[in-house]
């Protein structure tokens, strides 16, 4: 139900801010929800469900301010969000993007710290389960960063971040960006409908020269569960290999083709055992379909790129470190192969 959380938003906005909602034919009462708990927002009724990239390229149309902030039906913000997340705006500190501190469990673990992204195009929320410390400030990231190893791994990037670190991606469930630079890009790719479209996004910013980032004194609880059903994986891996597709230097993606097919030949008996693999062949048919398209889109997306291949690789991770994904991520042995062979890249990609 999004009345909390249209609530809690509600309570924090400012004279001439704009709250803007998108109900994609919602059955759970949300035009009502919205006329109680926010009268001053505007409602768009799709009549259908639009899927969140969609919905979201609507809303920002609409929208007539120089900062969009994205925020999921389920993600509540505390008390002084609205300050905090315009803080790197206001402060000049030069990000395309950036999210706030995502919680979950009532502020008591971490949902999102930032993003990871796999040179696989595998993607996680950073420090998904770590304990939430109780301040508020800037050294939240720092603490949570160095708790799941990313200002030790050599493999990480260094960055931009308010903490001294810059996030492989900014979650979709709590993003801030600036209203030209969303534009100029395109917005979200909407043929990903659901998942992985604020990775896309990320990974286009950065291409074009953008730094990312964590706010962490913004905090926005999130009502999370990974587990959706079977369907969200054909929606994953075909947006996964999309995103490869559209964002990835030519160079680096030649290099990467041998770990990525690898990665396919794992994905199977995987995807066999956990009850998914009708969702993976669907993954591929989708990609096979479409690839014309994609091959258009990545003519224009690489147009924009102002950062060499390597540069752009330095936001990539060779380590699966996420709880998600199980016994992949807790293999010395094939934690030691990733990095082997992500440190030959590096060496290879055009800098």
């Amino acid at each position: 139900m999004v009345g909390p959380a249209l609530a809690a938003i509600a309570a924090e906005l400012r004279d001439g801010d704009e709250l803007i909602v998108i109900d994609n034919g919602s059955t759970d009462g949300t035009p009502e929800a919205v006329r109680e708990s926010a009268p001053r927002a505007t409602l768009v009724e799709a009549g259908e469900n639009l899927g969140f990239a969609a919905g979201s390229n609507r809303g920002a149309a609409l929208s007539s301010g120089e900062l969009l902030l994205f925020l999921n039906p389920d993600a509540v913000v505390a008390p002084g969000f609205r300050e905090s997340i315009e803080h790197p705006l206001t402060e000049g500190r030069g990000w395309a993007a950036w999210q706030g501190m995502v919680t979950a469990d009532g502020g008591r673990t971490i949902n999102s710290r930032g993003g990871d992204v796999h040179f696989t195009g595998i993607a996680w929320a950073g420090g998904a389960g770590e304990a939430m410390t109780d301040s508020p400030d800037r050294g939240a990231a720092e603490r949570a960063g160095t708790a799941s190893g990313q200002e030790t791994s050599p493999e990480r990037p260094s960055g931009t971040g308010a903490a001294g670190f810059e996030p492989g991606f900014v979650s979709g469930a709590c993003l801030a960006v600036s209203a030209r630079g969303f534009e100029a890009l395109g917005g979200f790719a909407e043929e990903f409908f659901l998942y992985h479209e604020d990775v896309d996004l990320s990974l286009r910013l950065r291409l074009a020269g953008g730094r990312l980032g964590v706010e962490p004194a913004a905090r926005v609880d999130h009502d999370y569960e990974f587990e959706k059903g079977p369907g969200k994986w054909r929606r994953l891996e075909r947006n996964r290999w999309a995103t490869l597709v559209r964002t990835y230097p030519t160079g680096l993606l030649g290099l990467l083709m041998p770990a990525l097919l690898a990665t396919e030949a794992a994905l199977v008996p995987i995807s066999i055992a956990g009850g998914w693999f009708t969702q993976k062949l669907g993954s591929w048919w989708d990609v096979i379909r479409w690839l014309p398209r994609l091959r258009q889109e990545r003519r224009a997306i690489q147009a924009t790129r102002r950062v060499t291949p390597a540069a752009f690789a330095g936001g990539l991770t060779a380590d699966l470190d996420s709880a998600y994904l199980g016994a992949a991520g807790r293999s010395r042995v094939l934690r030691a192969l990733l990095r082997g062979y992500w440190s030959a890249v590096l060496a290879l990609v055009p800098g």
